[in-house]
């Protein structure tokens, strides 16, 4: 009987060790010493005091930084001002308007359909939104009536060239085609955010019969593609996109404060967009958009590519999530072998610098490491509109993420710095 019980406890303890790290429940963040991770204390206090000077010295208002490392925070500090003209300070859970930010948060919800066997990635977007039809190419463009002629693609839109910014969609108010912001403008096309009454189904259908920058697949062209693949997720899913998120993403990663429309419980915590003016900070004002859009006006429009806000620690539970290859807390969101699709090169050599373009972000390569200061390759990131930016390193488990609220001119130097100095913190 004593050899029994010895076998049934060695037999218990080999299968425990066979569990791959995959297998197991990864903890939710909580705080540790910088020490305990592998990280210099000496070396976060300067970039403690970098950030307080960059603030000093007038070049940005107010800011949030999180630094997290296998799992666990070890720097979140709050800075400045959430808005200066009301001498409100800023805190450690202030809400950002994350922009961009919000494309890798769509573009996971695509994959997560994706697994699901809902459809292929190089599918014709046409197959599920009809109004795309056949593509057209931009040929000729007239500056006095702003009418233009196209030509048929060769290729038609992929699912994945609108992940990966080569679908030839452009970016309206933000392109850097003149002809197209004014084609886009006369098509009545909502860009980024809005306070009108109007939904992404409407807008994505008037995008679908205007001309593309370039082929399909061709070329990398920054793009409302993610505003389609938000549609796309209404159209797969049979529920409406705020929803899906809701349900599928942030509550199962208890990111409670990420909405495209605040609650009103949190809306004395949005930070205000700020632009410097006379060396004052004001408040930025209304332009082709109100910056109060995250908790005014009709809240209908749930842009994929731009429309959400959120702090800094909700959206480092999402990026520790993919440092996790897709689990956080218990909850598995993606496999592996998604994550490392997601996190591979889609775009060949579209891009010949230090950095390559995933399903979700831009990815740090070999090139960039050895550059030095963007972190190890695979490093993955992306950054928002209104001057936030994050990047996560797998071979490092690193997370840095620095929010910020500005339009508008201004000498801000956090952007490189906060990343240069914070790989320069690693201490093992």
């Amino acid at each position: 009987m004593k050899y029994y019980s010895l076998i049934c406890f060695l037999f218990t303890i080999s299968v425990s060790f066979a569990q791959t790290p995959s297998a197991l429940k990864s903890p939710v963040m909580e705080h540790a010493s910088p020490q305990e991770v592998g990280m210099s204390p000496e070396r976060l206090n300067k970039i403690d005091s970098m950030i307080s000077t960059e603030i000093n010295q007038g070049n940005i208002p107010g800011a949030v930084a999180l630094i997290a490392r296998n799992g666990k925070i070890v720097f979140h500090k709050a800075y400045g001002m959430a808005n200066n003209e009301k001498n409100v300070k800023m805190e450690k859970d202030a809400i950002f308007r994350i922009a961009s930010q919000t494309k890798a948060i769509t573009s996971t919800a695509v994959m997560m359909l994706w697994e699901e066997g809902k459809f292929q990635l190089d599918d014709n977007i046409s197959k599920y939104i009809p109004e795309f039809g056949e593509a057209t190419v931009l040929d000729t463009y007239n500056e006095k009536d702003g009418t233009y002629t196209t030509k048929p693609a060769k290729n038609q839109i992929t699912i994945r060239d609108l992940l990966t910014h080569t679908s030839g969609i452009g970016y309206g108010e933000i392109d850097g085609d003149p002809r197209f912001k004014k084609i886009y403008a006369n098509a009545g096309i909502t860009d980024l955010f809005t306070t009108k009454n109007i939904t992404i189904e409407e807008s994505v259908k008037k995008l679908a019969k205007l001309p593309l920058h370039h082929e399909p697949g061709e070329a990398f062209t920054y793009s409302e593609g993610l505003d389609v693949l938000g549609y796309f997720i209404e159209i797969i899913s049979g529920m409406p996109f705020d929803e899906f998120l809701r349900t599928r993403i942030f509550e199962p990663l208890n990111m409670d404060d990420t909405w495209f429309y605040q609650p009103k419980k949190n809306y004395n915590r949005l930070v205000t967009v700020q632009k410097k003016e006379n060396d004052q900070w004001i408040k930025y004002p209304v332009t082709f958009y109100d910056t109060d859009y995250p908790i005014k006006g009709s809240k209908t429009f749930f842009s994929g590519g731009a429309g959400l806000s959120s702090t800094a620690k909700d959206y480092a539970k999402f990026l520790q999530m993919y440092l996790n290859n897709g689990e956080y807390n218990g909850i598995r969101l993606l496999s592996r072998t998604t994550v490392r699709s997601i996190l591979g090169n889609q775009i060949g050599t579209i891009w010949n610098g230090p950095k390559h373009h995933g399903l979700a972000f831009s990815l740090v390569n070999e090139k960039g490491e050895i550059e030095g200061g963007l972190g190890s390759a695979g490093t993955f990131e992306w950054g928002g509109y209104f001057n936030t930016q994050y990047f996560a390193d797998p071979k490092e488990k690193i997370i840095g993420i620095i929010m910020k609220q500005t339009q508008g001119p201004i000498d801000d130097a956090t952007s490189w710095k906060f990343k240069q100095m914070l790989f320069s913190a690693i201490d093992n």
